[in-house]
């Protein structure tokens, strides 16, 4: 229907080009904008570094939804500020992607959003832009104002808000890639560990926490004298003997830290972890496994290498300031790399978790023992013929002489003949590969 007006409506001003000019009160095509990207990741970061900037005092801000009408074409300020271009927008409904906080919060953070802002009664305009291609994810920020000095200074607070990584600074993060390349933040909690659930030697855990805890509590008095706060730490020892426990005791221990886990698929994005940790430190890194990057060069596939390279340049490349440590696990530290393990800054630290002794094979048994009733005849005997064996072994010994003592039928009491077939059928049945995976040496537990 034609407009009554006799008004050509293909003549209308495009609605988002429109409320530039009432915004600035002139052509927005002759205004500078300042231009910055972010990972896709720092989204939750760049809604709340945004918000904070928008609640200071005598700035004030109108939101308007932004609809790019072309497939797959990205929001633009330059390009809607022209005539020519301005089409290809429209004004809209605001869109918001509902992206993970700690604690399993929730953010709404805006996709294409225009704010409209008045800065103590200077006008400005900030674009929050994601790309729509799927294969190329990124998301940034364009500011508009009347002079390119105040578009920059408002856009480098941003940019340096970003980077103090308030959505998660003090937090437990992982990585994950998708398959597409894009990047995401995972959040963690991890149970509290105390320093009585670590059965471990004294003298051992005493030199864990002094080039750990102790560092962490006179940081800046290190700092001060010059020390260099960048610390690497190895644990190594066969499986189930507590490296991973002991690295949870240290992040329980070390509360306010951002701590970054490396895990499977994780390991391969080393990169944007340090990345990550720089920003965030003072931080913790956590890498399990390391020897399945760390192993000697030629043992290895070109992708490791890539991988290990990466890893020695994140820890070479930290300032000797940057309170960041890297606490790496390994069960084989005879394939190890040497430049990894040998070379200060990269490890200070070695230290071996070796199978416990008789006496935390002893607090062990009692450890995992709680909640069962256990009528055993000879407990120093069974201590001695542990020897050898992990904590893991133990754990499960218990677990499996529970069954065994479940399928006695009646009340639930562990005696010795259940303990006996439980280390059978561990030892036994269970072959050199059990024996293996739960951290036993060949010949452990055996005899009477």
């Amino acid at each position: 229907m034609a407009d009554p007006t006799g008004a050509d409506p293909a003549a209308a001003e495009p609605a988002l080009l429109a409320r530039l000019r009432e915004h600035f009160g002139r052509d927005p095509a002759a205004l500078p904008v300042v231009e910055q990207e972010f990972a896709a990741y720092e989204r939750a970061n760049v809604q709340l570094a945004l918000a904070e900037l928008l609640d200071e005092s005598d700035r004030t801000a109108d939101l308007v939804g932004v609809i790019a009408l072309e497939e797959y074409r990205s929001t633009s300020l330059a390009r809607m500020a022209r005539a020519a271009s301005a089409r290809a927008y429209d004004a809209g409904p605001v869109e918001y992607a509902d992206v993970p906080l700690p604690g399993d919060r929730q953010l709404a953070c805006v996709k294409n959003g225009l704010y409209l802002v008045r800065d103590g009664g200077h006008p400005l305009a900030v674009l929050l832009t994601e790309s729509r291609h799927p294969f190329q994810p990124n998301f940034g920020t364009e500011v508009m104002a009347a002079d390119r000095d105040r578009a920059e200074a408002f856009s480098r607070r941003l940019g340096k808000l970003v980077r103090h990584g308030k959505a998660f600074r003090g937090h437990i993060l992982s990585l994950q890639a998708d398959c597409h390349g894009g990047l995401s933040v995972l959040f963690h909690r991890l149970p509290p560990v105390a320093r009585d659930d670590l059965i471990l030697p004294e003298a051992l855990l005493r030199r864990v926490e002094r080039h750990t805890l102790t560092f962490n509590r006179h940081a800046e008095v290190l700092k001060a004298a010059g020390r260099h706060l960048k610390r690497g730490l190895l644990l190594h020892g066969p499986p189930g003997t507590g490296k991973t426990l002991t690295a949870m005791y240290l992040v329980s221990q070390m509360p306010g830290r951002t701590v970054l886990l490396l895990t499977g698929a994780g390991a391969g994005l080393i990169e944007t972890a340090g990345k990550l940790a720089r920003m965030l430190a003072p931080a913790t890194v956590i890498l399990e496994d390391v020897d399945l990057i760390g192993t000697e060069r030629n043992q290895q596939s070109i992708g490791a290498n890539a991988l290990l390279f990466e890893l020695l340049n994140q820890m070479d490349g930290l300032a000797e300031d940057t309170d960041v440590v890297f606490v790496l696990t390994t069960n084989r530290p005879d394939v190890l790399e040497p430049a990894l393990a040998a070379r200060p800054g990269r490890i200070d630290q070695a230290i071996e978790v070796p199978p416990p002794d008789a006496d935390c094979r002893r607090r062990l048994l009692e450890r995992f023992g709680r909640g069962l009733r256990l009528e055993l005849a000879d407990w120093a005997g069974l201590v001695a013929r542990t020897a050898g064996v992990s904590g893991a072994f133990l754990k499960e010994l218990l677990r499996k002489a529970a069954v065994f003592a479940a399928e006695d039928g009646g009340e639930l009491v562990v005696r010795d003949r259940h303990v006996e077939e439980a280390l059978g059928e561990l030892l036994v049945a269970g072959g050199p590969l059990t024996q293996s995976l739960l951290g036993a040496r060949a010949g452990a537990a055996a005899g009477g």
